[in-house]
């Protein structure tokens, strides 16, 4: 640990479906669940709108529904996402020049890296909220939850401490006397099946663990994980903050609120984080050749598995179909606690398969019909897309007369727009012939003029954390 608290840990709330409230706004203040919507499909993430439901990351798009059925369900804009992070990671940047991303949403930041920083406490209290502020500002109104302590461990727990949009610095000195009450569960990387195991021989907070021999943690969890509990619970984390450097991969991974069996489940969630990967690599005009699974089991054992493809490809139906097949052959029984994606091999050019057929949109089912004109006060009941992935429910849309606007629902030839932007108030509903000429894609709205080299970012390999596939906070 450091002697002063300069390490930060920076998270924005619900990333994603905080973008997507910002844009729409008929859907502030209202559930919101971003993920896949076919049958398949699971939470990528949802607004605290919809977790007071009991919506969580991972969870099966069917039972988000079941719980929170008047939510608004969206697949996503991932190039809205990005132009979001893109605009923060380099605003931290400005701010240290080791800045650490672990996502999209969620950065380190060394804030000791200039050598005439003012590190006192008032003065790190002063630039974590000025940071915050430019941080609204720029995205025009996502908020970030900040930590700041003399250690990763201590910056990242500190964060959570004030979420969301909050505040908290850990004092060097009080490191011990903060954990010791905690759930052990408040340690990154203890999860249901660790924590049970503790609770049998007597552990159940922080300063209960930190009270055990180490040996003893060895033998319960393992020479890995005891080892890193026994320091942890210590607060002993010297962890340094390493500025990003160029991907050699681009993977999405998420540990799961509680460990894993369901098969289908899984699938699910492979699927997803395959065709995200997919499509970031379209996005970056790049494609790969080797496809890992990344797992780790209950006992926080971890393994890979890897397959290399006869050429680079950036499909996501291929890449989807390579990583479930990575899954078939993994033992599910003793549960799962991370699962991960990931492409590499990377090159800026596609070897196209000339005998492989159209890939359809994998959220594409049999549809309701849609309403012909919804109140413009209901929430959207978003239904299954025709097979356009324009028509995708939240999808960004541009008509001719009525401007810019989203995917409200389409299905049976249809698609029902609502024509708002992050600039203008709840907009008017109208349906369309999905064919309709005078509708188009459209793009990730109306937004204040950036400079060129704004929206220019680098690929980085990305954690999903609790955001991607993850729980978005």
């Amino acid at each position: 640990m450091r002697s002063t608290a300069s390490v930060l840990h920076l998270d924005l709330d619900a990333f994603f479906a905080s973008v997507e409230q910002r844009d729409k706004p008929s859907l502030r203040g209202r559930p919101v669940i971003v993920g896949g919507i076919g049958q398949r499909g699971v939470v990528s993430t949802c607004s605290y709108e919809a977790r007071v439901h009991g919506v969580r990351s991972a969870m099966r798009m069917a039972e988000a529904r079941a719980r929170c059925p008047h939510a608004a369900f969206l697949s996503g804009r991932f190039d809205a996402y990005r132009e979001a992070s893109t605009l923060v990671m380099r605003r931290l940047r400005e701010e240290s020049p080791l800045v650490e991303p672990l996502s999209l949403d969620e950065a380190y930041v060394d804030l000791a890296a200039g050598a005439d920083d003012d590190l006192s406490p008032d003065a790190v209290l002063e630039r974590v909220e000025t940071l915050r502020r430019d941080i609204t500002e720029i995205t025009e109104g996502l908020t970030a939850s900040v930590g700041v302590a003399s250690s990763k461990l201590m910056a990242k727990i500190a964060s959570e401490l004030r979420k969301p949009d909050g505040v908290f610095v850990v004092a060097p000195g009080t490191e011990l006397a903060l954990l010791e009450p905690m759930q052990v569960r408040a340690i990154p990387g203890v999860g249901p099946a660790t924590a049970e195991r503790l609770r049998r021989i007597g552990v159940g907070t922080v300063g209960e663990l930190r009270e055990r021999d180490e040996d003893e943690l060895v033998r319960l969890l393992g020479s890995a994980s005891g080892r890193s509990l026994a320091r942890l619970a210590r607060a002993d984390d010297d962890r340094p903050v390493v500025a990003e450097r160029e991907a050699k991969s681009i993977s999405v991974e998420d540990t799961f609120p509680d460990d894993v069996t369901d098969r289908a489940r899984l699938e699910g969630v492979v699927d997803t984080m395959a065709r995200r990967v997919g499509g970031r690599l379209r996005s970056a005009g790049l494609s790969g050749r080797t496809v890992t699974l990344k797992i780790r089991y209950h006992d926080f054992e971890t393994h890979t598995r890897s397959t290399t493809l006869a050429g680079p490809t950036d499909s996501p139906t291929l890449l989807a179909a390579s990583a479930q097949g990575l899954l078939a052959a993994t033992d599910l029984s003793g549960g799962l606690r991370l699962v991960g994606v990931g492409v590499s091999g990377l090159a800026d050019w596609v070897q196209d398969d000339l005998f492989a057929e159209p890939e359809p949109d994998p959220d594409t089912q049999t549809a309701d019909e849609p309403s012909a004109g919804p109140e413009p006060d209901a929430t959207p009941a978003l239904r299954s897309p025709d097979p356009s992935p324009a028509w995708s429910p939240g999808a960004d849309v541009h008509h001719r007369d009525h401007g810019d606007g989203w995917v409200w629902g389409a299905g049976l030839g249809r698609v029902t727009v609502r024509f708002e932007t992050r600039l203008t108030g709840p907009g008017p509903v109208h349906t369309f012939a999905a064919d309709d000429d005078a509708l188009t894609p459209g793009h990730t709205g109306p937004t204040r003029p950036r400079r060129p080299d704004e929206l220019a970012a680098p690929i980085a390999a990305e954690r999903s954390s609790d955001e991607g596939l993850g729980a978005g906070r």
